[in-house]
């Protein structure tokens, strides 16, 4: 039976972007019949011992507590849960020397829900038939962007420079401020910083620029800040979070190991937290109070922000390095390969330039040699211009072992070599 669903509800039941390729990688498993599989795919986090054990005491905290009975068996308000709100205040007023209020903030189901909200509140069709664009100003940028728009054709990204060191086999992309467009036409801007896919950091000039244009018209300017400092701090490059009228800094505790629990913090002027918070309202209440309670006592008692630099950030800092070291190692210094700068968060990310075969077709031949990666091309949400790029460029898990991560860009290399020789 064919459902005859609305337009809206057509679109938001088809897979995107990873998503859909997280549907097949989760096929190739299921059907391996004991096969094994250096899967480099996973945006899970590593499950690190001291995280683990902090999030564990400070769940015995609550449900020791006299709180407990009104944190779990009571609504809440939509806002978020006062203590957190209160420690998000505290702890960025005092670290940022900012002047942030409790009307400053807002706690969602993650940030993912958080994008929704913005992409949806800003951007799409007005009450005056005007279509309100998202822009993402760097691509490739997060391709989950690109499955929340109702209006689908609202999301804009803008092709990058890319800066090269042939030399050593690294590339950044940076953005293209004469390609760049932020008009009356503009509901909103999203970035993530540091970014997935690529790792890459817009530096603090860039988002400034980035946040002036906007500033022109009244435009937010959401940063999302999934692995930035203090929490989880997954930034391997110096860099600080940057503030503003019109910036909207939105940040996720799951890379700091409460994936489970979606909690999401945005930080921003009271005429667009506002905003947020109706639409949150109306779409769930809340986020959950049992993880917003147990993340009040984490950034309250500064633990959390501790472990995030002297732990969760050491932890990833060296995978890189160990697939740095494995694929300038193995990977023939003749060919077109780049890796893209390791600037922070979980994965790296690898251009090879003129690749004689799609992202996709890389994908599938070293799915043969037990290697699960990701095709970039998932990664260009609203990016319409015909670019070969979109196609040669792969993501990289830093989740694995250092043995597999090893391993992998040996089979990695043999694989590129063939192909590039004519040999695959």
């Amino acid at each position: 039976m064919n459902l005859a669903l609305s337009q809206v509800g057509t679109q938001m039941s088809n897979l995107t972007g990873v998503r859909a390729i997280m549907k097949d990688i989760q096929a190739t498993l299921s059907a391996s019949k004991g096969r094994e599989f250096i899967n480099l795919s996973a945006g899970n986090p590593v499950i690190l011992p001291e995280i683990e054990q902090m999030w564990r005491d400070y769940t015995h905290e609550l449900l020791a507590s006299a709180d407990y009975g009104e944190v779990v068996c009571r609504y809440g308000s939509s806002q978020g849960y006062q203590p957190l709100i209160d420690a998000i205040v505290t702890d960025f007023n005092h670290r940022y020397s900012l002047n942030l209020t409790a009307k400053n903030v807002l706690i969602t189901p993650g940030s993912q829900s958080l994008y929704f909200y913005a992409i949806n509140a800003f951007g799409g069709q007005t009450a005056g038939g005007q279509m309100k664009q998202v822009v993402l100003p760097l691509s490739p940028d997060y391709t989950g962007y690109g499955g929340m728009a109702i209006a689908a054709d609202s999301i804009v990204a803008y092709k990058p420079t890319l800066d090269i060191d042939a030399a050593n086999h690294s590339f950044k992309y940076r953005p293209d401020f004469s390609r760049l467009q932020v008009g009356e036409d503009t509901g909103c801007v999203l970035f993530s910083r540091p970014c997935n896919p690529t790792g890459n950091v817009l530096t603090d000039e860039e988002v400034q620029k980035i946040a002036a244009l906007a500033a022109n018209y009244d435009t937010p300017v959401l940063i999302d800040s999934a692995y930035a400092p203090p929490f989880p701090s997954l930034n391997f490059t110096e860099m600080t979070p940057i503030f503003g009228e019109n910036i909207v800094h939105c940040m996720s505790l799951s890379k700091a190991g409460l994936p489970g629990e979606r909690i999401g913090i945005a930080l921003g002027s009271e005429k667009f937290i506002g905003i947020l918070e109706s639409f949150q309202t109306n779409m769930c209440l809340h986020s959950s109070r049992y993880g917003q309670a147990i993340a009040a006592k984490a950034v309250a008692s500064g633990r959390l922000a501790d472990l995030a630099t002297t732990v969760i950030r050491p932890y990833y800092q060296q995978k890189f390095a160990v697939l740095e070291a494995g694929i300038t190692k193995f990977m023939p210094q003749d060919l077109p390969w780049y890796l893209h700068r390791g600037e922070g968060a979980i994965f790296a990310w690898m251009w090879f330039q003129d690749l004689p075969m799609t992202d996709w077709d890389l994908y599938q031949a070293l799915k043969e040699v037990g290697i699960i990666v990701v095709p970039g091309s998932s990664f260009f949400p609203g990016l319409r211009e015909d670019w070969a790029h979109k196609q040669q460029c792969i993501r990289i898990s830093l989740t694995a072992s250092d043995a597999d991560i090893t391993t992998a860009m040996e089979r990695l290399a043999a694989v590129v070599s063939d192909v590039y020789r004519g040999r695959g």
